[in-house]
Protein backbone atom coordinates (compact mmCIF):
# COMPACT_ATOMS: atom_id res chain seq x y z
CA UNK A 1 0.00 0.00 0.00
CA UNK A 2 2.87 2.34 0.83
CA UNK A 3 4.48 1.61 -2.55
CA UNK A 4 1.17 2.28 -4.30
CA UNK A 5 0.86 5.68 -2.60
CA UNK A 6 4.42 6.67 -3.53
CA UNK A 7 3.81 5.41 -7.07
CA UNK A 8 0.67 7.53 -7.28
CA UNK A 9 2.62 10.62 -6.15
CA UNK A 10 5.35 9.99 -8.75
CA UNK A 11 2.83 9.61 -11.59
CA UNK A 12 0.88 12.67 -10.42
CA UNK A 13 4.11 14.70 -10.32
CA UNK A 14 4.94 13.52 -13.84
CA UNK A 15 1.58 14.55 -15.32
CA UNK A 16 1.63 17.90 -13.51
CA UNK A 17 5.11 18.61 -14.90
CA UNK A 18 4.00 17.68 -18.41
CA UNK A 19 0.93 19.85 -18.03
CA UNK A 20 2.99 22.87 -16.96
CA UNK A 21 5.66 22.39 -19.63
CA UNK A 22 4.15 25.02 -21.94
CA UNK A 23 5.12 27.71 -19.41
CA UNK A 24 8.76 26.65 -19.65
CA UNK A 25 8.75 26.65 -23.47
CA UNK A 26 7.25 30.15 -23.43
CA UNK A 27 10.46 31.37 -21.74
CA UNK A 28 12.21 30.53 -25.01
CA UNK A 29 9.50 31.94 -27.28
CA UNK A 30 11.88 34.44 -28.91
CA UNK A 31 14.17 31.64 -30.06
CA UNK A 32 13.43 29.70 -33.26
CA UNK A 33 11.15 26.73 -32.42
CA UNK A 34 13.20 24.22 -34.46
CA UNK A 35 16.37 25.42 -32.73
CA UNK A 36 14.73 24.79 -29.33
CA UNK A 37 13.70 21.33 -30.53
CA UNK A 38 17.29 20.57 -31.58
CA UNK A 39 18.59 21.71 -28.18
CA UNK A 40 15.95 19.60 -26.42
CA UNK A 41 17.06 16.50 -28.32
CA UNK A 42 20.77 16.99 -27.62
CA UNK A 43 20.41 17.85 -23.94
CA UNK A 44 17.94 15.01 -23.34
CA UNK A 45 20.46 12.62 -24.87
CA UNK A 46 23.23 14.00 -22.61
CA UNK A 47 21.05 13.87 -19.48
CA UNK A 48 19.80 10.32 -20.12
CA UNK A 49 23.28 9.13 -21.11
CA UNK A 50 24.61 10.43 -17.79
CA UNK A 51 21.74 8.78 -15.93
CA UNK A 52 22.43 5.40 -17.56
CA UNK A 53 26.14 5.60 -16.75
CA UNK A 54 25.58 6.63 -13.11
CA UNK A 55 22.95 3.93 -12.51
CA UNK A 56 25.05 1.24 -14.18
CA UNK A 57 22.53 0.54 -16.95
CA UNK A 58 24.79 1.24 -19.91
CA UNK A 59 24.97 -2.43 -20.94
CA UNK A 60 21.45 -2.28 -22.35
CA UNK A 61 22.60 0.50 -24.71
CA UNK A 62 25.37 -1.77 -25.98
CA UNK A 63 22.83 -4.55 -26.57
CA UNK A 64 20.54 -2.26 -28.60
CA UNK A 65 23.47 -1.00 -30.70
CA UNK A 66 24.23 -4.63 -31.63
CA UNK A 67 20.59 -5.45 -32.42
CA UNK A 68 19.59 -4.06 -35.85
CA UNK A 69 15.84 -4.61 -35.32
CA UNK A 70 15.69 -2.81 -31.97
CA UNK A 71 17.96 -0.04 -33.26
CA UNK A 72 15.60 0.46 -36.23
CA UNK A 73 12.60 0.72 -33.88
CA UNK A 74 14.51 3.25 -31.75
CA UNK A 75 15.20 5.33 -34.85
CA UNK A 76 11.53 5.27 -35.90
CA UNK A 77 10.50 6.17 -32.34
CA UNK A 78 13.01 9.00 -32.43
CA UNK A 79 11.47 10.42 -35.60
CA UNK A 80 7.93 10.22 -34.16
CA UNK A 81 8.79 11.77 -30.79
CA UNK A 82 10.73 14.52 -32.58
CA UNK A 83 7.62 15.36 -34.61
CA UNK A 84 5.54 15.36 -31.42
CA UNK A 85 7.96 17.58 -29.49
CA UNK A 86 8.42 19.90 -32.45
CA UNK A 87 4.72 20.46 -33.06
CA UNK A 88 4.14 21.05 -29.34
CA UNK A 89 6.92 23.66 -29.13
CA UNK A 90 5.64 25.38 -32.28
CA UNK A 91 2.11 25.37 -30.82
CA UNK A 92 3.27 27.02 -27.57
CA UNK A 93 5.50 29.54 -29.36
CA UNK A 94 2.62 30.59 -31.61
CA UNK A 95 -0.11 30.84 -28.98
CA UNK A 96 -1.86 27.51 -29.59
CA UNK A 97 -1.63 25.86 -26.16
CA UNK A 98 -5.36 25.01 -26.27
CA UNK A 99 -4.84 23.14 -29.55
CA UNK A 100 -1.94 21.26 -27.97
CA UNK A 101 -4.13 20.25 -25.03
CA UNK A 102 -6.81 19.08 -27.48
CA UNK A 103 -4.17 16.87 -29.11
CA UNK A 104 -3.45 15.08 -25.83
CA UNK A 105 -7.17 14.65 -25.12
CA UNK A 106 -7.57 13.05 -28.57
CA UNK A 107 -4.41 10.92 -28.35
CA UNK A 108 -5.90 8.06 -26.23
CA UNK A 109 -8.70 7.78 -28.80
CA UNK A 110 -6.14 7.47 -31.61
CA UNK A 111 -4.35 4.84 -29.52
CA UNK A 112 -7.61 2.87 -29.28
CA UNK A 113 -8.08 3.12 -33.06
CA UNK A 114 -4.54 1.84 -33.67
CA UNK A 115 -5.22 -0.97 -31.22
CA UNK A 116 -8.28 -2.07 -33.20
CA UNK A 117 -6.83 -1.67 -36.71
CA UNK A 118 -3.27 -2.90 -36.14
CA UNK A 119 -3.22 -5.00 -32.98
CA UNK A 120 -6.75 -6.42 -33.49
CA UNK A 121 -7.83 -5.37 -30.00
CA UNK A 122 -11.50 -5.06 -29.02
CA UNK A 123 -12.99 -1.90 -27.56
CA UNK A 124 -15.44 -1.90 -24.68
CA UNK A 125 -18.80 -0.16 -25.16
CA UNK A 126 -17.51 2.77 -23.08
CA UNK A 127 -14.38 3.10 -25.21
CA UNK A 128 -16.55 3.06 -28.35
CA UNK A 129 -18.62 5.94 -26.94
CA UNK A 130 -15.43 7.83 -26.14
CA UNK A 131 -14.20 7.36 -29.69
CA UNK A 132 -17.52 8.39 -31.28
CA UNK A 133 -17.94 11.56 -29.20
CA UNK A 134 -14.31 12.63 -29.72
CA UNK A 135 -14.67 12.08 -33.47
CA UNK A 136 -17.90 14.13 -33.44
CA UNK A 137 -16.04 16.91 -31.62
CA UNK A 138 -13.26 17.09 -34.20
CA UNK A 139 -15.69 16.85 -37.15
CA UNK A 140 -17.87 19.58 -35.62
CA UNK A 141 -14.82 21.85 -35.32
CA UNK A 142 -13.84 21.23 -38.95
CA UNK A 143 -17.35 21.81 -40.31
CA UNK A 144 -18.30 24.77 -38.11
CA UNK A 145 -15.04 26.72 -38.37
CA UNK A 146 -13.89 25.53 -41.78
CA UNK A 147 -10.44 24.74 -40.34
CA UNK A 148 -8.75 21.48 -39.47
CA UNK A 149 -7.05 21.36 -36.02
CA UNK A 150 -3.77 20.37 -37.65
CA UNK A 151 -1.54 20.83 -34.60
CA UNK A 152 -3.90 18.89 -32.32
CA UNK A 153 -4.13 16.01 -34.81
CA UNK A 154 -0.37 15.93 -35.44
CA UNK A 155 0.31 15.82 -31.69
CA UNK A 156 -2.28 13.06 -31.18
CA UNK A 157 -1.27 10.91 -34.17
CA UNK A 158 2.51 11.23 -33.67
CA UNK A 159 2.34 10.32 -29.96
CA UNK A 160 -0.12 7.47 -30.55
CA UNK A 161 2.11 6.08 -33.32
CA UNK A 162 5.12 6.53 -31.02
CA UNK A 163 3.39 4.39 -28.41
CA UNK A 164 2.51 1.74 -30.99
CA UNK A 165 6.14 1.42 -32.10
CA UNK A 166 7.32 1.28 -28.47
CA UNK A 167 4.88 -1.58 -27.88
CA UNK A 168 7.28 -3.82 -29.82
CA UNK A 169 10.45 -2.33 -28.31
CA UNK A 170 11.69 -4.58 -25.52
CA UNK A 171 13.96 -2.16 -23.65
CA UNK A 172 13.49 0.11 -20.64
CA UNK A 173 12.02 3.57 -21.18
CA UNK A 174 15.30 5.12 -19.95
CA UNK A 175 17.37 3.40 -22.60
CA UNK A 176 14.68 4.00 -25.20
CA UNK A 177 14.68 7.77 -24.66
CA UNK A 178 18.48 7.83 -24.80
CA UNK A 179 18.57 5.82 -28.03
CA UNK A 180 15.79 7.88 -29.63
CA UNK A 181 17.56 11.15 -28.89
CA UNK A 182 20.94 9.64 -29.82
CA UNK A 183 19.56 8.74 -33.27
CA UNK A 184 18.24 12.28 -33.77
CA UNK A 185 21.23 14.11 -32.23
CA UNK A 186 23.47 14.21 -35.36
CA UNK A 187 20.73 16.06 -37.29
CA UNK A 188 20.02 18.26 -34.26
CA UNK A 189 23.70 19.18 -33.83
CA UNK A 190 24.06 20.04 -37.52
CA UNK A 191 20.98 22.26 -37.30
CA UNK A 192 22.30 23.99 -34.14
CA UNK A 193 25.65 24.76 -35.80
CA UNK A 194 23.94 25.87 -39.03
CA UNK A 195 21.59 28.16 -37.09
CA UNK A 196 24.40 29.83 -35.16
CA UNK A 197 26.48 30.36 -38.30
CA UNK A 198 23.48 31.98 -40.00
CA UNK A 199 22.48 34.12 -37.03
CA UNK A 200 19.22 32.28 -36.40
CA UNK A 201 20.29 30.51 -33.20
CA UNK A 202 20.19 31.74 -29.62
CA UNK A 203 23.29 33.99 -29.66
CA UNK A 204 22.17 37.58 -29.46
CA UNK A 205 18.76 36.56 -28.14
CA UNK A 206 19.55 34.88 -24.82
CA UNK A 207 21.57 36.76 -22.25
CA UNK A 208 23.60 35.59 -19.22
CA UNK A 209 21.78 33.00 -17.12
CA UNK A 210 19.14 32.60 -19.84
CA UNK A 211 21.57 30.22 -21.58
CA UNK A 212 20.92 27.79 -18.70
CA UNK A 213 17.43 27.29 -20.15
CA UNK A 214 19.03 25.20 -22.92
CA UNK A 215 20.45 22.38 -20.73
CA UNK A 216 17.29 22.59 -18.61
CA UNK A 217 15.45 21.47 -21.79
CA UNK A 218 16.98 18.03 -21.20
CA UNK A 219 16.02 18.01 -17.52
CA UNK A 220 12.36 18.98 -18.03
CA UNK A 221 12.11 16.31 -20.72
CA UNK A 222 13.80 13.47 -18.85
CA UNK A 223 12.77 13.92 -15.20
CA UNK A 224 8.99 13.50 -15.76
CA UNK A 225 9.69 10.35 -17.78
CA UNK A 226 11.83 8.91 -14.98
CA UNK A 227 9.13 9.71 -12.41
CA UNK A 228 6.48 8.10 -14.60
CA UNK A 229 8.45 4.90 -15.08
CA UNK A 230 9.14 4.60 -11.36
CA UNK A 231 5.55 5.33 -10.37
CA UNK A 232 3.59 3.44 -13.03
CA UNK A 233 5.08 0.13 -11.83
CA UNK A 234 3.50 0.62 -8.40
CA UNK A 235 -0.06 1.54 -9.37
CA UNK A 236 -2.79 -0.38 -11.26
CA UNK A 237 -2.74 0.26 -15.01
CA UNK A 238 -6.37 1.41 -15.07
CA UNK A 239 -5.50 4.13 -12.52
CA UNK A 240 -2.75 5.48 -14.78
CA UNK A 241 -5.40 5.54 -17.53
CA UNK A 242 -7.48 7.96 -15.45
CA UNK A 243 -4.53 10.07 -14.32
CA UNK A 244 -3.30 10.60 -17.90
CA UNK A 245 -6.04 13.18 -18.46
CA UNK A 246 -4.47 15.43 -15.82
CA UNK A 247 -1.80 16.48 -18.35
CA UNK A 248 -4.10 17.90 -21.07
CA UNK A 249 -6.45 19.34 -18.43
CA UNK A 250 -3.61 21.37 -16.92
CA UNK A 251 -2.46 22.36 -20.43
CA UNK A 252 -5.98 23.58 -21.18
CA UNK A 253 -6.15 25.64 -17.98
CA UNK A 254 -2.66 27.07 -18.57
CA UNK A 255 -3.63 28.10 -22.11
CA UNK A 256 -6.85 29.68 -20.89
CA UNK A 257 -5.73 31.32 -17.63
CA UNK A 258 -1.98 31.89 -18.01
CA UNK A 259 -1.67 32.64 -21.72
CA UNK A 260 -5.21 34.10 -22.00
CA UNK A 261 -5.87 32.32 -25.29
CA UNK A 262 -9.26 32.88 -26.88
CA UNK A 263 -11.67 29.95 -26.53
CA UNK A 264 -14.15 30.59 -29.32
CA UNK A 265 -17.57 28.92 -29.43
CA UNK A 266 -16.57 26.36 -32.06
CA UNK A 267 -13.59 25.12 -30.10
CA UNK A 268 -15.58 25.14 -26.86
CA UNK A 269 -18.24 22.84 -28.34
CA UNK A 270 -15.51 20.59 -29.80
CA UNK A 271 -13.92 20.33 -26.34
CA UNK A 272 -17.31 19.59 -24.76
CA UNK A 273 -17.84 16.63 -27.12
CA UNK A 274 -14.31 15.35 -26.40
CA UNK A 275 -14.69 15.77 -22.64
CA UNK A 276 -18.06 13.99 -22.71
CA UNK A 277 -16.35 11.11 -24.50
CA UNK A 278 -13.49 11.04 -22.01
CA UNK A 279 -16.00 10.76 -19.15
CA UNK A 280 -17.17 7.37 -20.50
CA UNK A 281 -13.64 5.97 -20.30
CA UNK A 282 -13.02 7.52 -16.87
CA UNK A 283 -16.32 6.06 -15.61
CA UNK A 284 -15.30 2.61 -16.84
CA UNK A 285 -11.88 2.85 -15.17
CA UNK A 286 -13.49 3.95 -11.88
CA UNK A 287 -15.85 0.94 -11.96
CA UNK A 288 -12.88 -1.38 -12.49
CA UNK A 289 -11.10 0.32 -9.60
CA UNK A 290 -14.09 -0.24 -7.30
CA UNK A 291 -14.23 -3.94 -8.22
CA UNK A 292 -10.51 -4.35 -7.47
CA UNK A 293 -10.94 -3.05 -3.89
Amino acid sequence: MKKEKSGLLFVLACYIMWGMLSIFWSLLSEVNSLYILAQRIVWSMIFMGGFLVITGKWNEVKEVLRDKERFKLCFISGVLVTINWGVYIVAVSNGHVLDASMGYFIEPIVVALIGVLIFKERLSKFEIMTFILAAVGVIYLVVSSGTVPVMALLIAISFAAYGAVKKNLTITAHTSLFMETLCMSPIALIFIVYSELNGTGCLGILQGTEFLLLPICGIVTSVPLLLFNIGVKEIPYYLSGILMYINPTIQFLVGLLYFHENLDTNRLFAFLFIWAGVMFTVYEKVQIMKKEK
